[in-house]
């Protein structure tokens, strides 16, 4: 029996990610303290015989936050279940998830700041005292059934840890913040990656997509993923700087890890709004995306790079903004409005 083409390529990719996600601390690259401070809580609970404190773990997307879960988990010899904050929209479907647990095991919940508040508030005495209160039926007939909960951990993922509320916050004992990794890092993820995927890659290779990687790992697997395509089909299945170039560039993603959707965020700063300031939703419907997607997926980048600045009245090119284009600043008698 033959598979259908989208079958097959479903599995294709689940396979590419499960090859290259690390399961060990010993295999993470990068963000050093965060990992040699959740090291040291796993040591610090199997040695007391205790389930791991519960764990925040914030920052952009693509960095490893549900890679660490599962790293934990592993750590701990426990299972991990896994979950996000949208998903869960009562308090039935927290029950059916916690009550289902064994001691010690780990519950990862992705974008955790997206939970609905009615639900959060279930978690309160789930994750202090280890018990669930359910109301069951309403008026004269509504009654409390307390559920006790097996010792468990909660790791909570999020890339607006200001969206999380302080009662939640409070609850978790390890908070740790993920940042953009450095170039080095990423290329030795990528050659790492690169020798999983049994293709053929240089020093100058991995560095050329690790320079061009916006300091994600998610990003620079996804990049080696295309480059691969690239050597495979025009050079002979082995990368090399060039070969790294010539695929990106195909790829519109300039040296500086630039894509086509930030170029036209900045010459739209630049060209319709005369470098700003500008509010988000303006920029969002002059580009045709999301004003959720521009904050959360290509702003930090650009703001980290030197390109934009975030002010209280909206947002403004840089001069590197303005250099990056072959511009010259201009001076401006009065701003625009937001």
């Amino acid at each position: 029996m033959h598979r259908r083409p989208s079958e097959e390529l479903n599995q294709r990719n689940a396979s590419f990610d499960n090859r290259l996600r690390p399961t060990r601390f010993s295999d993470f690259v990068g963000q050093q303290k965060v990992r040699d401070r959740l090291m040291l809580a796993v040591e610090a609970a199997s040695q007391r015989q205790e389930a791991l404190d519960h764990v925040l773990l914030s920052g952009p997307p693509g960095l490893g936050k549900t890679t660490l879960a599962f790293i934990l988990g592993e750590a701990m010899g426990v299972h991990v279940k896994t979950t996000s904050g949208p998903v869960i929209d009562k308090p039935g479907d927290l029950a059916g998830l916690l009550t289902s647990l064994e001691p010690g095991d780990i519950v990862f919940i992705d974008e955790i700041h997206r939970m609905q508040r009615s639900v959060e508030e279930y978690l309160y005495s789930a994750m202090e005292d280890f018990v669930l209160d359910i109301m069951i039926d309403q008026g004269p007939n509504a009654r409390s059934v307390r559920l006790e909960l097996p010792r468990f951990t909660l790791v909570g993922a999020t890339t607006r840890s200001g969206l999380i509320s302080a009662p939640l916050r409070s609850r978790f004992g390890i908070v740790n913040r993920l940042d953009y990794y450095a170039a080095a890092d990423l290329q030795t993820i990528i050659e790492r990656s690169a020798a999983k995927l049994e293709v053929m890659i240089d020093n100058n290779g991995a560095h050329e997509i690790a320079t061009r990687a916006r300091g994600t790992p998610r990003i620079a697997n996804n990049l080696l993923r295309r480059v691969r395509d690239y050597a495979q089909v025009r050079a002979g299945n082995r990368i090399t700087r060039n070969v790294a170039d010539e695929a990106l560039s195909l790829l519109e993603i300039d040296p500086r890890g630039l894509d086509e959707m930030d170029i036209r965020i900045l010459e739209t700063l630049l060209h319709k709004f005369n470098g700003g300031p500008v509010g988000l939703n303006t920029i969002a419907v002059s580009v045709g995306e999301e004003p959720d997607t521009i904050e959360e997926v290509y702003e930090p980048f650009l703001i980290q790079e030197g390109y934009l600045e975030r002010t209280a009245k909206g947002r403004v090119a840089t001069p590197a903004c303005y250099k990056l284009l072959g511009l010259t600043p201009v001076t401006r008698s009065g701003e625009l409005p937001l």
